[in-house]
């Protein structure tokens, strides 16, 4: 341990078997995750017209669980910022397994209506488990770690939909899904709670001794104390933060009264708010919107413009999917090729992307969507690491919570409106949606071009 003193760290240090043991574990919870949610995504909207719903009710039943992120999103993660991750993440992930358990036993409207209220409020954990990893690495780490976290999480993505479609096939099928997500959750919370927290942390001290490094508890995403006045005066250190750091210190803000909770929880909603990073949430939209915009009618458009069969183009959005979960492992390569210069490599793969929806609007043989969707895969997977890590970078990490629901928050948004301008543009042309993507990524490309060189040179 002592030859871990002599070292300096970009935001904090720890113990590498107790960091290792957490990241790691992190990984799973989040490939555990999506695999349970993606075996009950495909069979929704089967299962509510099974109980009746007219497609109207079915599309209002839906949109609830968006709106209902869209909403908690900001609010989930700037409470992990003041309660802790540890209990944060540990209430998602069971108040989750609680709202799956309810689908389970959804045999009405009603019910089934219910089942989405506790998932769309706190089914967060996701980005709980960002925040938790901006808070175990330093900045150079962080973006090899989250793209490593985010390759873990499509696999499981594209597994869950293989054994819920094979569980489907049995009688009771649904509900044995559901069942299955919700123990899967139950997992991760216990997981989750068995995690090392307190032997993970270690203060490194420089030879004058000052802190090297910010102080950050692994157990309530916070900066710790260190007791010497550098890092007291430091922004976002302890003494600001009014925060001691350990688990006394999260068990301490658990147990603050309710409005003291919401107050801490609303002022850090509002630096966010009144921060100057409107131009980097705007150019998360964008993308979001025109990247969403390129898949949603993928399928009929292949069919319309190539008399592509349904299943041929399974298998090219299967392909996809891969690769977009193996781009992952190559976020940390290429940030290292761009020296950790995140803006820059943001504007390049909005470029790239911008590049490819246009090929892929106005591809001429399947052939060229192949190719389009090979390299699409890779350029959005690295761009919205970039636009994560950027966020962390400008907003500061002591509130990665906030800033993480926040972006969330900006997606949810994209999510309402794609729909609504796809079947706009759906009633020009199938190349409709795709060719407004384009234009919305110029957008954020024009953007980009006039805001990284003042963000290089704040």
């Amino acid at each position: 341990m002592n030859n871990h003193n002599n070292h300096k760290c970009g935001s904090s240090y720890y113990k590498p078997r107790g960091r290792r043991g957490i990241i790691h574990c992190v990984y799973v919870v989040g490939f555990m995750d999506l695999f349970g949610v993606s075996m009950i995504i495909p069979l929704l909207s089967h299962h509510v017209k099974a109980l009746g719903a007219s497609p109207t009710v079915a599309g209002i039943v839906g949109a609830t669980y968006g709106i209902l992120q869209l909403f908690s999103s900001t609010v989930v993660g700037s409470w992990s910022d003041v309660v802790g991750r540890q209990y944060s993440l540990l209430a998602c992930l069971l108040l989750s397994a609680f709202g799956y358990c309810l689908l389970g036993l959804s045999s009405t409207i009603t019910l089934f209506v219910l089942s989405r209220i506790p998932v769309g409020l706190f089914k967060h954990s996701l980005s709980i488990c960002r925040a938790l990893l901006s808070d175990l690495v330093s900045e150079a780490e962080r973006p090899l770690v989250m793209g490593h976290f985010n390759a873990a999480s499509s696999v499981g993505f594209i597994l869950g939909p293989v054994v819920g479609g094979y569980l489907t096939e049995h009688e009771g099928g649904f509900y044995t899904s559901a069942f299955a997500c919700a123990a899967i959750f139950l997992v991760n919370a216990a997981l989750v709670s068995m995690l090392p927290w307190k032997e993970a942390l270690l203060h490194c001290y420089d030879s004058n001794g000052s802190s090297a490094c910010r102080g950050k508890p692994v157990s309530n995403g916070s900066h710790s104390s260190n007791h010497h006045s550098s890092a007291e005066s430091a922004p976002g250190s302890p003494a600001q933060l009014r925060q001691r750091g350990g688990l006394v210190s999260t068990a301490a803000s658990l147990l603050q009264p309710a409005w003291k909770q919401l107050s801490s929880v609303g002022s850090k909603i509002q630096r966010v708010a009144y921060s100057d990073m409107w131009d980097l949430f705007l150019v998360r939209l964008l993308m979001a919107v025109a990247i969403m915009l390129y898949y949603s009618n993928f399928s009929l458009a292949l069919e319309e413009r190539f008399s592509l069969k349904p299943k041929v183009t399974g298998y090219l959005i299967s392909y996809s999917s891969t690769l977009g979960a193996l781009a992952g492992f190559l976020v940390g390569p290429v940030t290292k090729l761009y020296r950790n210069e995140m803006s820059t490599l943001l504007l390049h793969s909005s470029i790239l992307t911008c590049s490819l929806i246009f090929l892929y609007a106005t591809a001429a043989s399947v052939w060229q969507v192949l190719l389009t969707s090979t390299f699409f895969a890779i350029s959005t997977t690295i761009g919205r690491t970039c636009v994560t890590d950027l966020e962390l970078q400008r907003g500061g990490v002591h509130a990665s919570g906030t800033l993480i629901g926040a972006g969330q928050s900006v997606n949810s948004v994209g999510r309402v409106l794609a729909p609504l301008l796809s079947g706009l543009a759906q009633e020009f042309s199938p190349c409709g949606p795709p060719s407004l993507g384009v234009v919305l990524a110029v957008a954020a490309v024009c953007l980009l071009l006039v805001r990284v060189p003042k963000w290089k040179s704040k």
